[in-house]
């Protein structure tokens, strides 16, 4: 009976280990489609109505040329007239719109763009966060130096985009440039399976 119900436990919970990511994908794509259809729903009104498509149709032809508008911003940031445009919007949204460096730093962040503040151009560490007093090593991004102190991120599980900023002295901080930060993420995003590989690197570089 035991046998029995060991096999239907792992079993079950196999299936939902497939199931499970799948379902979350769908939900947040669900929601990021309703997002972005909420936010064009102006324009898909205009075009339901003046050209009579159906809902589904306007929402992902609004999409497309959303899309494609984005693709031609970035080609006209890459001319110069683009980066003196783009420029003089930027500083003028620092200075007349609260919040909107913070938003844009953190975009630049997470999205590894050309930012020195880019979270994923940050180089991996492991972290005495206690020094001399505790042998506990923490996996942790490199995000700014300053003479002799990192400042390093040290993301929380299984969420990477939280977590907490550390200043921590050089000789507390062990460089791993063979391991990248989506390696890194990978563990904190499974609690910490995976870490053989950050480890192992670590310890051929004693």
């Amino acid at each position: 009976m035991s046998k029995i119900k060991s096999f239907l436990g792992l079993t079950l919970l196999g299936g939902i280990a497939v199931v499970l990511p799948i379902a979350i994908l769908v939900v947040l794509f669900r929601w990021l489609f309703a997002l972005v259809t909420g936010f064009i729903q102006p324009l898909s009104d205009l075009l339901i109505s003046e050209a009579g498509i159906q809902s589904l149709v306007a929402d992902l032809l609004v999409v497309v040329v959303s899309l494609g508008l984005c693709f031609t911003i970035g080609l006209l940031v890459k001319t110069g007239l683009g980066r003196w445009l783009h420029y003089w919007l930027d500083t003028g949204l620092v200075k007349f719109a609260p919040g909107y460096r913070t938003i844009r730093d953190l975009v630049m962040q997470f999205m590894g763009g050309d930012s020195e503040t880019s979270l994923l151009r940050g180089q991996v560490a492991l972290v005495r966060l206690y020094g001399d007093v505790s042998e506990i090593w923490v996996t942790c991004i490199i995000t700014a130096r300053y003479g002799d102190i990192c400042t390093v991120f040290a993301p929380t599980a299984p969420v990477p985009t939280s977590g907490m900023v550390y200043h921590v002295p050089s000789k507390y901080v062990q460089m791993l440039p063979n391991v990248t930060v989506e390696q890194a993420m990978k563990t904190v995003i499974g609690c910490g399976s995976g870490s053989q590989t950050i480890l192992k690197t670590a310890e051929e570089q004693q």
